[in-house]
């Protein structure tokens, strides 16, 4: 090719002439030029999505089939294999790279999928799957805080013989069960208690514990209940009532003591829908709840008795709570957290909590926290909370992975995802709504599983009891300000900036991992950031790989090592939804052969 005057000049791959590009983004039609005329180097090794690049007066299409290095070759010494934002030029004989600006932007988050194309582009950005995350049976885990409801069928909700098998391969260790007062008690003082018994039994030979959640009300006692399943109906108001529910809960007890050890009283009694006739009272909670774990302590050896169970994580209520002296009723108070961004003021709502609970327990000793129930649907339009958000299955299962493992991250006891399978036709006390709950991991319709549950089958297995929570590590991981204009590091969570990002160190077979993820709202996507992220002492790192819980699959990081003691990722991808980074000697026991990549 002859460079002729006024054109732009594009030297060969071996060639002497400097390069002018301008490059196009994938269906948007954006363009930026680039070259040495414009002092900016376009980076062959880094991000995707482009459409074609123009060069003088050629288009050179992009062949995503091929690997960067090859089209680099290909096109001539112009990559478009990478961002909008980054370009190469070919100056003498070979290529002249500059790695992007940290936290310039790169892809649209739910690019990021899980699927084979999601896993290419992380190949491309970070190295080759070395393996995959096995899933383990819930018997072949030891210990875990992670939950899954499986709560309505005191309402006959869902089938629990098609979810069985999936509960054990999930790799849970607790399933919440609602004890159903009135599908036990259909005729005064007869209990037919087969139902539950037959899933308290199936759920522990899956390996899982099932902890209940005591309630409803009952028809027989609570007439004015529209719904047979009485849904919120508090016999409280009533003595007759009372009494029948005690008499009911000390059966229960005696028919399940020797299996259940965890007891939740009532279900969300802060908020109207759950607390019926009168409204919500703190007062009357707390008698109800003094009242009921009496029974319990006199029947349950070792019980472990949970109270709250509030809706959302309503500061004022438990105030009012613990001034009526719940706390010498109750070892561990509970609530359900829902909230479209997982991570919004939760953290500081648990400093809350914890201190306030400390201050009034006896001795100032901590009190546990469960977060007991807490979904995200997988579609809009359905029934229950945050159904009126822009939901996927995809987008579900990064709320998932973000809201279970941030529990994680902050040292909450238990925490519970609602629900194991989709609610058709839900009843939320006043009948069949016609309107399903999404929030299932399991597709109603078919009992099919969604990304949702492969994702919290990979967090199962490796961050089970074996793991262990290590907050002096967190120090240790930096990202560079994701302003273009700075390179400076900042510990994660120290800056205006970092408060974007969650970081939070581990340990498990005494080798280091860090859970990483960006705070993005997951109803309306943004676009993938990328960091200079820098880990600092590693000389426990020695084989750095990242952890992709959509695709399960294992990537090999490519990192430099300048100083020893610090391990570089530049431009690091930081999505939506939790990576890990781990040394490999992490992870060797749950990590199966590469798979070759679908698609």
């Amino acid at each position: 090719m002859t460079p002729k005057s006024g054109e732009n000049q594009l030297g060969g791959f071996f060639g002497t002439f400097g390069v002018i590009v301008t490059v196009v983004r994938d269906g948007a039609g954006a363009q930026r030029t680039f070259g040495t005329s414009v002092g900016e180097l376009f980076c062959p090794n880094r991000i995707v999505m482009l459409q074609y690049a123009v060069c003088g007066r050629e288009r050179l299409m992009v062949d995503h089939s091929v690997n960067r290095r090859t089209f680099l070759a290909q096109a001539l010494g112009v990559t478009v294999l990478g961002s909008p934002t980054i370009h190469a030029v070919c100056l003498g004989s070979g290529i002249r790279e500059t790695p992007r600006q940290p936290g310039q932007d790169a892809i649209a988050t739910d690019f990021l999928d899980g699927s084979p194309e999601a896993t290419r582009w992380w190949e491309r950005n970070i190295g080759p799957v070395v393996g995959r995350i096995k899933g383990r049976h819930s018997r072949e885990i030891a210990r875990s805080p992670f939950s899954v409801g499986m709560e309505t069928l005191d309402r006959a909700m869902y089938d629990p013989q098609r979810v069985y098998r999936p509960l054990g391969e999930l790799g849970v260790k607790w399933a919440r069960l609602q004890t159903g007062w009135a599908r036990c008690e259909t005729s005064p003082g007869k209990y037919d208690f087969g139902w539950l018994e037959a899933v308290v039994d199936a759920v522990r030979a899956e390996g899982v514990s099932p902890w209940f959640n005591l309630g409803y009300g009952n028809r027989l006692y609570l007439p004015e209940a529209p719904d047979v399943s009485a849904v919120g109906w508090i016999p409280v108001y009533k003595p007759e009532a009372q009494k029948a529910w005690l008499k009911f809960v000390g059966a229960l007890a005696a028919r399940f003591g020797d299996r259940v050890k965890h007891w939740e009283i009532w279900n969300e009694p802060n908020i109207k829908n759950f607390w019926k006739p009168g409204d919500p009272s703190p007062d009357l909670y707390c008698r109800f709840v003094a009242e009921t774990s009496q029974v319990l302590r006199q029947t349950v050896s070792d019980v472990v008795i949970i109270g709250g169970a509030l809706a959302g994580m309503p500061t004022d209520y438990l105030r009012q709570l613990l001034a009526c002296g719940i706390l010498q009723h109750v070892d561990r108070i509970s609530y359900h957290p829902y909230r479209p961004v997982p991570e919004e003021g939760y953290r500081e709502t648990l400093t809350t909590w914890r201190t306030i609970l400390r201050q009034n327990s006896p001795g100032g000793k901590e009190v546990p926290l469960w977060q007991g129930e807490n979904g995200c649907p997988s579609r809009p339009g359905g029934a229950g909370a945050l159904s009126q958000y822009e939901w996927t299955e995809v987008r579900q299962a990064k709320w998932l992975l973000r809201r279970m493992l941030y529990d994680r991250v902050l040292g909450v006891e238990l925490s519970s995802y609602f629900h194991i399978v989709d609610l058709v036709n839900y009843n939320w006390g006043t009948g069949p709504s016609g309107k399903t709950n999404f929030k299932g991991l399991l597709r109603g319709e078919d009992y099919s599983p969604k990304p949702a549950y492969h994702a919290y089958q990979r967090l199962c297995t490796l961050f089970d009891g074996e793991t262990r929570r290590e907050p002096a590590l967190d120090e240790m991981l930096t990202v560079a300000s994701a302003s273009p204009t700075s390179a400076e590091d900042h510990p994660m969570g120290k800056t205006p900036e970092a408060q974007k990002y969650v970081v939070a160190g581990f340990l498990r077979n005494d080798a280091p991992l860090w859970a990483l993820w960006a705070v993005e709202p997951l109803h309306s996507p943004g676009q993938v950031r990328c960091a200079d992220v820098r880990i600092r002492g590693t000389a426990h790192l020695n084989s750095p790989v990242l952890i992709d819980f959509l695709s399960g699959c294992v990537f090999a990081v490519d990192h430099r090592e300048g100083d020893p003691r610090v391990l570089r990722a530049p431009s690091l991808p930081i999505p939506d939804y939790p990576v890990v980074i781990a040394d490999e000697e992490a992870i060797h026991d749950l990590v199966t052969s590469p798979v070759q990549v679908d698609g």
